[in-house]
């Protein structure tokens, strides 16, 4: 799969001489979600970003396989133990003219550590104590502690400008950002509009750092049902669609006038569950209350992870479009423990945790999930629920789309989410500090951990991890991490996500097919 990605990469980059007519085309991609707004800062979401990755730039970027690049920074190195330098480009301007400088970074961070969302981005500068310009485009990053993976975490830093943006509050940045109005950045496109659920539309930036970009107008078109996706590629309303449902990769690959790319990527799909007292959407099979939240009961944890069969998961309700998964980073992320093996059904041994746990008739639960985020995502949540009543698990299958699911586990409505995660940074302890350890706002760590979850041990270990300088020793407390994870369910990981893209021959070739998942303009052309 990697050759075939990396041939079509040669035969696109080689055809990237574009005439006058190429220029002036406009590149229609059908994706499965759209952004969430315009504020790049406003929720961490894959979709929103990957969409606002068009207008605003990062201070450090990612490349195809998660590896580090400059961005708005040219260079960085740590300074001492919590300083680190950020070099900036120079002759960078934002769309209006104005010249990016180190206060627009400042200010874009400051947005970061103060503003909220379904999804906060604080996570990305929750080590951030305070800024220095030392000159206009050189910068000071001081951290509360050693943080050696500040840079990774810098891949979602999204530079807006401190004069745009001046004078805003949480409450009045939404509306500045989605008119225009706020909506200045130094990407490769332009915002034109944003209309929610519909389209994202953007047009070059000629006078872009980067190089001026092949389409003169891109335009995203948010169609969530992915039947009608596939419809609108096969009539050529769109020119590309992302995340091609699994059953209909083998007959697209069929068709003369259609290419596919697939690719593995970093997201797993895996369930989580709460772990406060009183949870909201479990009872006894009567509807009855009962004395106890049964997933605060490690046995119960153990039933319904061996309930679970990954494999079915991932070769039927995937389609074959994933792989079972064992942890919640994939092989290639630093911090991966190899010595954790995949989890293996047994129905009796879970039956029998269920009884010894006071259950022996199981109880009634709703499961929420997903079901148009990540290709698969209804079909898994669906699989997982009939797997639970193997068991004796009464499930009423709840999938919902994103942007209904997310905000309710915020507010703590949610007993479970079955959803994706992708370690976007390609470090472990990006999902591990946010998730897995104690919810504690006063050392911005547990971020995303609504349901609860609270060990002293995990908490120690991922604060270690998250200051210690030397990569071995860092990659063991990972690792160490993902073994105490796996033995108390913290979660539970199912199967990791593969993509499949399709396109028009005679219109568009695919440059990089990126783990991430991300699909951008910029890693498209057209077809000569």
């Amino acid at each position: 799969m990697t050759q075939n990605i990396r041939n079509l990469a040669l035969a696109a980059t080689a055809g990237f001489l574009l005439s006058g007519a190429a220029i002036g085309q406009t590149l229609n991609l059908g994706v499965r979600a759209g952004p969430e707004g315009v504020d790049p800062h406003f929720t961490a979401t894959g979709t929103h970003a990957e969409a606002l990755k068009h207008v605003f730039d990062t201070l450090v970027t990612s490349g195809d396989n998660l590896q580090l690049l400059p961005g708005i920074a040219e260079s960085w190195r740590p300074v001492d133990a919590t300083t680190w330098e950020f070099k900036l480009r120079q002759g960078v301007t934002f769309h209006d003219g104005s010249p990016m400088t180190a206060e627009d970074v400042v200010a874009s961070i400051r947005r970061m550590q103060v503003l909220s969302g379904p999804n906060p981005t604080r996570i990305y500068v929750r080590n951030v104590k305070d800024l220095r310009i030392v000159d206009p485009h050189t910068l000071h990053v001081i951290t509360d502690g050693p943080a050696p993976t500040l840079p990774n975490d810098f891949i979602r830093v999204f530079i807006t400008s401190a004069r745009a943006t001046a004078g805003l509050t949480p409450e009045t940045s939404n509306e500045a950002f989605n008119t225009g109005r706020a909506a200045i950045g130094t990407g490769p496109y332009r915002f034109v509009s944003w209309t929610p659920r519909e389209q994202f539309v953007v047009e070059r930036n000629d006078a872009y750092w980067g190089g001026a970009q092949p389409w003169a107008r891109h335009i995203r078109r948010e169609i969530p049902n992915d039947a009608a996706r596939v419809a609108q590629l096969r009539t050529g309303q769109v020119d590309m669609i992302v995340r091609v449902p699994a059953a209909d990769v083998s007959t697209l690959e069929r068709d003369r006038a259609l290419r596919v790319v697939k690719a593995d990527t970093v997201y797993v799909f895996n369930l989580q569950l709460d772990y406060r007292e009183t949870t909201p959407q479990v009872t006894a099979k009567d509807g009855s209350r009962l004395a106890a939240n049964p997933y605060r009961d490690i046995r119960v944890r153990e039933a319904m992870d061996l309930a679970i069969d990954r494999r079915a998961l991932a070769e039927i309700a995937m389609e074959g479009l994933g792989a079972p998964q064992g942890q919640m980073v994939t092989p290639g992320i630093f911090g991966f423990n190899p010595a954790i093996p995949i989890p293996t059904p047994n129905l009796a041994r879970a039956r029998t945790l269920l009884t010894e746990a006071g259950y022996p008739n199981g109880f009634r639960m709703v499961l929420n999930f997903t079901n148009n985020r990540l290709p698969g995502d209804n079909g898994v949540g669906t699989a997982l629920a009939q797997m639970f009543a193997r068991i004796g698990i009464e499930v009423q299958a709840a999938g919902q789309p994103a942007a209904v699911i997310f905000p309710a586990r915020a507010r703590g409505e949610l007993s479970n989410i079955m959803a994706g995660w992708g370690t976007l940074t390609g470090e472990a302890n990006y999902y591990y500090s946010s998730n897995a350890h104690t919810n504690n706002p006063a050392l911005r760590l547990g971020a995303f951990n609504w349901h609860g979850y609270s060990n002293p041990e995990m908490d120690r270990l991922i604060q270690a991890a998250g200051v210690e300088l030397d990569e071995k020793k860092r990659e063991q407390l990972l690792q160490e991490i993902a073994t105490l994870f796996t033995r108390e369910r913290v979660g539970m990981p199912l199967t990791s996500v593969g993509s499949a893209w399709a396109m028009r021959r005679d219109r568009v070739n695919l440059v990089r097919a990126r783990t991430d998942e991300d699909t951008l303009a910029m890693d498209i052309v057209p077809t000569r």
